[in-house]
């Protein structure tokens, strides 16, 4: 198990070396330029010029990557030229937020998805399966943006007739009012350290519609697949031998349905929490949710080179990371599957 995962460690080297090269030549290809975006009104022929100095924007792209690159092998990611700050410092400052709006995501869509993808399968052909299946295509087809603007304006706006649900906050990710102590960045987790409890509940109601919409499509495609594995399984023979045997269905569930459906349910949950994880840019604008996706949008919008390489960077790892704790979960469930 530890030569596996020192192994994949070691694979995540030219991997990462291979995606900061291709990120490094995508972003100098953008149309624009970062000095002209950074001054705005004030980017004169002169202004431009002290800029790309300032910054190294005029040296050849080949130096640039080689001085970027030597930055990174020192654990420098730089610093915005938009804002001043470093960039890890930004990172850590905003990816508590994308973590707690994607685990209450997944969270959602776990909790939801696998029991009503079971159900589902268990009783094919009927209305609960057409139910889940509808749902499911619902989820897929209405785009998250949309869905974010429907739970905002029934549940926290309020319309005319149904005032009465508008119990969650609009926006957010905790009432300022409340001068919650912030030790982690993660307002659930303060609250709970600090015995603030006020202000953990408080978290969780601005983490309840946003992570709805965030979880709409992760709860479909889970459901779709927790059904059709499902399925696949119960046309076994060893499932049909177990019930023959008049074993118990909650042992056969657990031990011969669930156990073995699992594999591609886990893989699909790996590729989910990567998706979440690298930012919910249109869930975090529409809550004004201060994660890493709305700081990447305005990272695009005023071509920060540094933000947008060092955060994308970030994330490749992060989504490694997450593979490589779905392939050891392959031997959890699978013994066969186990790896040395």
């Amino acid at each position: 198990m530890l030569r596996f995962v020192v192994r994949r460690l070691l694979l995540m080297i030219p991997v990462l070396f291979g995606l900061s090269v291709l990120l490094f030549a995508w972003l100098r290809a953008l149309p624009g330029d970062p000095a002209s975006a950074m001054l705005g009104d004030k980017a004169t022929p002169e202004a431009v010029a002290r800029v790309n100095a300032q910054y190294g924007f005029d040296k050849p792209i080949p130096v640039q990557f080689v001085t970027w690159l030597g930055q990174l092998i020192r654990g420098d990611f730089g610093s915005s030229p938009r804002t001043g700050q470093p960039v890890v410092g930004t990172f850590l400052e905003r990816f508590p937020a994308t973590v707690e709006l994607s685990v209450a995501a997944l969270i959602f869509a776990i909790v939801v998805g696998i029991p009503l993808g079971y159900f589902a399968a268990k009783r094919a052909g009927g209305i609960l399966d057409t139910i889940a299946v509808t749902n499911s295509l619902i989820g897929v087809v209405i785009p998250v943006f949309v869905l974010a603007y429907l739970l905002k304006l029934v549940f926290a706006v309020g319309i005319p007739g149904l005032e009465f649900l508008a119990v969650l906050p609009t926006s957010g990710r905790q009432n300022v009012r409340l001068d919650a102590t912030h030790i982690t960045n993660f307002y659930v987790l303060d609250g709970l350290l600090t015995r603030e409890w006020d202000a953990s509940w408080d978290a969780i109601k601005h983490l309840i519609l946003p992570a709805i919409a965030l979880g709409s499509i992760p709860l479909a495609a889970i459901t779709r697949m927790t059904r059709a594995s499902v399925l696949d399984v119960l046309n076994e023979d060893y499932v049909r031998t177990a019930t023959a045997k008049g074993l118990p269905q909650g042992l056969i569930t657990r031990r011969h349905v669930l156990k073995n459906a699992m594999l591609p349910i886990v893989t699909l949950i790996g590729l989910q929490t990567g998706a979440l994880l690298s930012g919910a840019v249109l869930t975090e604008g529409v809550f004004a949710f201060n994660g890493i996706g709305s700081y990447l949008f305005e990272a695009i919008s005023s071509l920060d080179y540094a933000v947008l390489q060092g955060f994308i960077l970030f994330i490749a790892i992060i989504y490694a990371l997450v593979n490589l704790v779905v392939d050891l979960l392959y031997g959890v469930f699978d013994p066969r599957m186990r790896v040395t």
